[in-house]
């Protein structure tokens, strides 16, 4: 673990607080944690420095450094930069199958979307594009999970594939929330159709009209959100 980063994110963070904006950046998230009120082109441009200034050398030392700053926090805002170090480009080399519990471990104990989404959509993507057989059968699983955060981390974990997207694994993740009242999963599987609609929309307007029954309204507008009018009739 390395403390003196550690230690440089929390004192730069504290530095860059704005009390005025901590109140409503908390209430906004609806969080439990309270907030510094760091905005986010300021908490990047504080943390961005201390991570190329503090390179860490080994897996494990990265791994146990954003577990400690995770576990420990006190703000938000600290929380972001443990998911801003596990995704910062120097360490893809390490966002493998091993790094897995840890991010199943911020996924489960975050447990809320501004987390989860920043892990899913980038950091679990990368250990499906290097460990691909892997890591489809642990998302088909994370897919029928009773944790409502692993299942929608499953749906989203290829949001930025474009046309590597793996459609079956898109489809097979997506299938076990079909029916789901939770909000969350049927925002999840809207996005996550609406974003491969960029790269095939008639393949996503043929899946909305094959499960036009099962999927929810929310799910249908958002998979259609930029692909024009849409009639169930329509051939």
């Amino acid at each position: 673990m390395n403390r003196g980063l550690i230690s440089s994110l929390r004192k730069s963070l504290r530095a860059a607080a704005d009390s005025t904006k901590a109140l409503g950046m908390q209430a906004y998230m609806k969080s439990a944690m309270p907030y510094l009120g760091v905005p986010t082109p300021l908490f990047r441009k504080t943390i961005g420095p201390l991570l190329a200034a503090h390179l860490l050398a080994t897996f494990e030392e990265w791994r146990d450094t954003i577990l400690a700053l995770w576990r420990t926090a006190r703000y938000r805002e600290e929380r972001y930069a443990a998911i801003e170090l596990a995704g910062y480009r120097r360490y893809h080399e390490f966002r493998t199958l091993r790094a897995l519990p840890m991010y199943e471990e911020m996924i489960t104990s975050g447990a809320w979307w501004d987390y989860v989404d920043s892990i899913a959509t980038r950091q679990l993507g990368d250990i499906l594009r290097q460990d691909g057989d892997a890591m489809s059968a642990i998302l088909r699983q994370w897919a029928v999970s009773d944790n409502l955060w692993k299942r929608r981390s499953a749906i989203l974990a290829q949001l930025h594939f474009k046309r590597e997207t793996d459609l079956d694994l898109l489809y097979d993740c997506i299938r076990p929330s079909l029916g789901a009242n939770e909000f969350f999963l049927r925002k999840g599987i809207g996005w996550a159709l609406r974003q491969y609609a960029r790269t095939d929309a008639k393949e996503v307007i043929r899946y909305v009209r094959v499960h036009e029954a099962q999927l929810s309204p929310l799910s249908k507008r958002e998979a259609l959100r930029h692909v024009g009018p849409y009639s169930s009739k329509a051939r």
